[in-house]
């Protein structure tokens, strides 16, 4: 038997939000395990963005990048782990697909676009449009406080997840 396909979702969050939208991920992803039967050759996993190495990357065979924007780009830590893998990842990983989720206070677009150009350098194929999940935070307060998502993009993000793992079925 081939060895098993694996979906990372890769996240860094700091009000939630981020981390609940790969959590929802997770499960989609996991259920789609169990209902296509398919538990001996797909797995998912999930890091935050600080621990990933780049043999996690290396072994993976489709990702997930879930990261707030902030100031209308990627969230630092996210940036800084893209950075810091992407010349050893080059070459390496063209034509695995991907997907992206951004939460964001009112737009988002900036850090989408600026994901999608990393993942263009490295030749991932965008597997499904980007989901941008915005939280209407627009005063100081309400940026830095703890955030939930609703259950309308809970259920984006595990449909998401649940796609993503299907395509390596």
């Amino acid at each position: 038997m081939p060895p098993a396909r694996q979906l990372l979702i890769i996240w860094h969050s700091r009000t939630g939000a981020a981390q609940q939208l790969a959590n929802a991920a997770l499960n989609g992803a996991r259920q789609a395990i169990v209902q296509l039967e398919a538990q001996a050759y797909l797995r998912v996993s999930m890091l935050a963005c600080t621990h990933v190495q780049a043999e996690d990357l290396l072994q993976s065979d489709a990702y997930l990048f879930c990261a707030p924007e902030n100031l209308g780009s990627l969230t630092g830590a996210m940036k800084e782990c893209l950075d810091l893998h992407y010349y050893a990842l080059l070459e390496q990983v063209n034509g695995r697909p991907y997907g992206a989720i951004i939460s964001a206070g009112s737009d988002g677009t900036g850090a989408l676009r600026q994901l999608q150009r990393i993942c263009t350098g490295w030749r991932l194929q965008l597997a499904y449009p980007g989901l941008i999940m915005t939280l209407d935070a627009q005063t100081p307060e309400a940026i830095w406080a703890a955030k939930t998502i609703s259950p309308q993009q809970s259920q984006q993000a595990y449909e998401l997840g649940a796609n993503l793992c299907a395509l390596l079925h």
